[in-house]
Formats: structure tokens, sequence, C-alpha cells
């Protein structure tokens, strides 16, 4: 106990919670700016077991933010879920990490939320954070959301049964085109909406139930106002927690998508890529750099295609899906 001697001291946490942090396991999904500060926290805490899932590589716009990626990490195309675990890794040998370089779909989720305590939200869009608001209240697992963008942050802990869940405040999760990629943020932002999304987690996995909060809380720290909405019924008709149909797990996942902010498609192949094979195909056409998760190949000055060997393309410098499919054809094939 002697590394988390401080931890222990304070009388919420004590021997017996420390305890129950070391036999507990959390999900969280996107290593980010959100996700990296929850990882880094809840390591250094003493959480026994962390599965971190995220499909994205670590670019030099992250480390502003970022906060377990290193420039070497960058300039290598490292996996941002490979990164954060060699982070952590160098931070607390004596817990167990896993990391999943890959897509949170409907047809991922139920394996990688298995035998998990607490899912906590790390990702930069609404169409996967309603994934695990569902998924979460269909398997009673309790889902602590976060999100920040400019200098606003918010968040709140749902707990299935007990509280209302993400879609009774936010139906839609439109945006109006504001991420971190369009609008910018500010690091404080991100490191404080995340410490609120871990704190909350640690009452629940140490029982400490009587001081969960029971609010979504908003604020911008630039403008210096703050909202808290209490928590009440479940909003009426809700098709999660109150209908239980939970929509977005009857969804079929996308075979393109459009990542948050950026000009990038992601075009999902039905089987997996040989790495090897795909860089002698591209080697002809395009400017390649091959490492052990992923091939870049840049084919002209502006547009670049990454190959990852679970199937998913990133169709870069395009925003556009015709675009996007006519150089997927032309360069990966059909």
């Amino acid at each position: 106990m002697e590394r988390y001697s401080r931890q222990v001291l304070f009388n919420g946490i004590g021997e017996e919670g420390q305890t129950k942090l070391l036999h507990s396991s959390v999900l969280i999904v996107g290593l980010g700016a959100l996700g990296t500060v929850i990882a880094n926290h809840l390591a250094r805490a003493g959480v026994g077991s962390l599965r971190l899932v995220d499909r994205d590589f670590v670019e030099m716009s992250n480390l502003q933010r970022q906060m377990l990626f290193t420039e070497e990490d960058a300039h290598q195309l490292v996996p941002k879920a490979i990164a954060a675990k060699r982070a952590l890794e160098k931070v607390n040998s004596d817990i167990h990490i896993e990391a999943f370089v890959e897509d949170v779909s409907v047809e991922s989720i139920e394996r990688l939320m298995d035998g998990i305590d607490v899912v906590l939200d790390g990702t930069d869009n609404f169409e996967t954070r309603f994934l695990l608001n569902d998924a979460c209240f269909k398997w009673k697992v309790p889902f602590s959301y976060g999100g920040a963008v400019r200098t606003r942050g918010m968040g709140a802990f749902f707990i299935p049964d007990e509280t209302p869940c993400l879609r009774c405040f936010i139906e839609s999760g439109g945006t109006a085109g504001e991420t971190c990629d369009t609008v910018g943020v500010l690091a404080p932002i991100i490191d404080i909406v995340a410490s609120l999304q871990v704190i909350e987690a640690m009452k629940y996995l140490v029982g400490a139930g009587e001081k969960q909060r029971s609010t979504l809380e908003s604020f911008d720290i630039w403008a210096n106002t703050h909202q808290s909405i209490s928590f009440s019924q479940n909003r009426p008709n809700c098709p999660t927690c109150e209908k239980a149909e939970f929509p977005a797990l009857n969804e079929r996942s996308h075979s393109q998508t459009t990542l948050c902010g950026r000009e990038s498609i992601q075009i999902t192949s039905s089987a997996p890529f040989d790495l090897n094979h795909m860089a002698k195909q591209l080697e002809a056409v395009a400017q390649v750099k091959v490492t052990p998760f992923l091939i870049r190949a840049a084919i002209n000055e502006t547009e670049t295609i990454v190959v990852f060997p679970d199937g998913r393309v990133l169709i870069q410098g395009v925003d556009d899906h015709t675009r996007a499919k006519t150089i997927y054809s032309k360069y990966i094939g059909n």
C-alpha cells in the first residue's frame, strides 16, 4: 500500500477503499485529451485493470493537451491506445492494462464491456456516446460522461436504475460544428472535466454512493459561468431508461464515418488487411511510411491514406464521401 499511502490516509478511501480500487476494472473509450487525463488519474490511483480503446494515432497537434504522448509517439505514428499503455506501465507496473486499437461499435461494445465495473467517456462524438450510454443502461454498468471544447465543459455520472441517462438531457447531440479541431480547446478545461469524471467513478468503485453527485455540471472557465442541472425523473418516453429500446444498439455500424472536426473519412472493410502486402501495393504510387501498427501513404500534397490491420482506412485531406470512396477504390480496391 506504500504507493497509495497518501490516498489511503483520506478517510473516504482508506485501506478498504483502496482494496476495492485494486480489484476494479474500468473501460476508457477514447484516449485523446479527456481519455489520457482519465487514464493517468486511474492508473496512479491504483484501479486494478484498465481497458483502453481508441481508433486513432498520435499526431503533433495532440501534444498540447493529450498528456500521455510524446513527440516520438507522433513521429512514429503510434496508435493512441498503445502509446497510452506504454506510458502508464512506466507509472504503475502493478496494474493490468489492455490496449485495443479499434472502433467501439455495435459489433464490439459487448466484448469490450465484458467484466467492466465503470465505463468512462473520452470520446469526441455523440454517436459513440449514445452507444456507450445505451450499452451501459442495458447491461447495468455506470457511465461517466464528459465533454469539452473551447473553454466549456460538461459532465455527469449516470447509474442505471438510479439516475436518468444521457438521452434524458441531450437528445440529438448536435454541436453546431464546434469541435476541438474547428474552434480549439484550452487544456485546463480538459483537466477539470476529466478529474470530475474520475472522482465520481472512484466514489462509485469504493462504495461511497452517498457522496455521488446527482447533477449534470456545465461550466465555462473563460467566461466564469457554471450551471448545475439536478437529476430528477427520467425524461418521459426516453428510449433508453424509460422504454428500454436502446436505439444505438439496434443501428448498424456505418462503413463510412466522418471523423469529428477533421478532414478525414474512415472507411471500414469487411476483412482485415495484411500490412506488408498493402505496403508493397502502395509504394508504387505513394510516399509510404510503415509502422508495426499502420501504414501511412501520402498520395499527393493534400491527401493521405492511413491503413490499419483491422480493416479500417482513413482518407485524410477530404471531407467529401464520394471523393473518399474514389480514393479508396483506386488505391485499396473494392
